[in-house]
């Protein structure tokens, strides 16, 4: 509810006399709240926004505008926008019903939806996808503020945000290659496993990565290092020689989380993975 004051003035001759000031309150009957259906983002993730707009008034309101930030921050002496409007996605509900899109504008920061009706003791819903691009934070501590304005006649501004996280979470890719190559029978073959974190958390021995493989041909003499130790068959990893099954142990496997960096006269934010290298040698 908001306030306002109003105050005369009477002049006569040459005197000026002013009158109380007199305070009333405007009832505000537009509301809206902003959800994100996903709690978190990651590196080229795409987040759904729900804008729904109440009126609890006995008039309807139409054509109201609503601006969207992005999500943009302050970086410097400018400004960052860390997410982009996904084209074709925005979806207009009233009162449960679907309509036909109003029209979009997009900008380098923002986004505006002009033409958004709301009838009396009803409602609007608004759903849109947006996507995060290199201006988004992807540290552990990451996180964007998106911030949308509902504008028009008749009514006051009404603001609304929604916060989402960085993923907190491990992402691994793993590649294998051989040496050398060809190999001759007989002769000694190493398998070399190259597993990648570009995760903004470790993963730790409690996560219970395990490697396997299947052999084939099958190996004989294995042994096997991590990250340049030397490891135990029976307590780093198993090895079957009738079948060329490979399996590390629950929990050995372990990997640095990535290292993140906002470049500071661009704003982008690039990844250097962490690292973990599994060789196992074996005779073919």
């Amino acid at each position: 509810m908001a306030q306002f004051t109003n105050q005369a003035t009477l002049t006569y001759g040459n005197t000026v006399t002013n009158s109380n000031v007199a305070v009333g309150e405007i009832l505000e009957v537009i509301s809206a709240t902003k959800t994100a259906i996903n709690a978190t983002y990651g590196q080229n993730d795409t987040i759904t926004y729900i804008i729904s707009i109440l009126n609890s008034g006995s008039s309807a309101f139409n054509n109201l505008t609503l601006t969207d930030n992005l999500g943009t921050y302050d970086f410097g002496t400018g400004t960052l926008t860390p997410l982009n409007y996904t084209e074709g996605t925005l979806r207009y509900y009233v009162n449960g019903v679907l309509q036909a899109s109003p029209s979009v504008t997009v900008n380098q920061d923002s986004i505006v939806v002009n033409g958004i009706n709301v009838p009396a003791n009803g409602n609007a819903i608004l759903v849109y996808e947006v996507s995060t691009n290199a201006y988004a934070p992807l540290g552990a501590d990451g996180q964007i503020t998106n911030t949308a304005t509902i504008s028009g006649m008749g009514i006051t501004p009404v603001l609304v945000e929604e916060t989402v996280s960085a993923e907190a979470m491990p992402n691994l890719s793993i590649t294998k290659s051989i040496s050398p190559v060809p190999v001759s029978e007989g002769e000694t073959v190493t398998y070399t496993f190259l597993i990648q974190n570009t995760g903004n958390t470790p993963l730790i021995a409690t996560d219970n990565a395990v490697i396997s493989d299947l052999f084939d041909p099958i190996l004989t003499n294995v042994t096997a290092t991590f990250n340049g130790t030397a490891w135990s068959e029976g307590t780093e990893y198993n090895y079957n020689q009738a079948t060329g099954f490979f399996e590390t142990v629950a929990g050995q496997v372990v990997v640095p989380a990535g290292t993140y960096l906002q470049d500071p006269t661009t704003g982008q934010w690039s990844i250097t993975p962490g690292t973990s290298t599994l060789v196992v040698t074996g005779t073919i």
